[in-house]
């Protein structure tokens, strides 16, 4: 399985943490969701890092099954409308940037 990540480096703005959340919420992650081939989306926000860390206050994961499948999706044209509302909600809440990360994922029970 591929996991494409979406890092979100930086702050959201003083006091917006609640409603920043709710945007992403409502107004991004039905886009995310429709990305074509995409096996599961995955929203998480921060509650705490070790002292010294980067912030990241949200972390997008979004798997597919293989790299044609990353490659058709960031292809697609809803990958655009995904941009276009990440930008509005980013623009009223969040300070930073994004930083995006492929990886090959392997999964292993606990013992």
């Amino acid at each position: 399985m591929i996991t494409r990540y979406a890092l979100f480096d930086g702050k959201i703005h003083e006091g917006q943490t609640e409603a920043f959340r709710a945007a992403v919420l409502a107004e991004i992650l039905p886009k995310w969701r429709q990305f074509p081939g995409a096996l599961s989306v995955r929203v998480t926000f921060a509650e705490s890092r070790d002292e010294g860390a980067p912030e990241y206050p949200m972390i997008l994961a979004i798997s597919y099954p293989d790299l044609p499948s990353v490659d058709a999706a960031l292809a697609s044209p809803v990958r655009s409308e995904a941009r276009a509302a990440t930008e509005a909600v980013l623009a009223r809440f969040f300070t930073g940037k994004i930083h995006h990360h492929v990886t090959t994922a392997h999964e292993y029970a606990p013992l």
